[in-house]
């Protein structure tokens, strides 16, 4: 039975590194061309709060795999939501040289 407990676990440590990663290509891409201009704000503000909820509710079951894969997507999900504040659209950069 303890193995079963184990694997069952160890599943969803996979599962929450699979989803963990999903948001890195994208922080990455926006962090080295310095560009958010098509992220949607709305998106970023949905991910944040279904994200706080997971948070919530791995906290309450005591899963592991759900606070880590979820902790993890939050930072990345605010990271985006810096870089979003900080990015200026190319167009907003033109306006802002003449």
């Amino acid at each position: 039975m303890e193995a079963t407990n184990q694997l069952i676990e160890n599943i969803g440590y996979v599962g929450s590194l699979l989803t963990s990663i999903t948001f890195i290509p994208q922080v990455y891409k926006s962090w080295k061309s310095k560009s958010v201009g098509d992220l949607s704000i709305a998106m970023i503000f949905i991910v944040v709060s279904s994200t706080i909820v997971w948070l919530t509710y791995g906290y309450l079951i005591s899963s592991g795999p759900v606070l880590v894969a979820n902790t993890v997507v939050l930072v990345l999900t605010l990271v985006l939501l810096y870089f979003k504040s900080i990015f200026k659209k190319p167009s907003d950069h033109q306006n802002n040289l003449n």
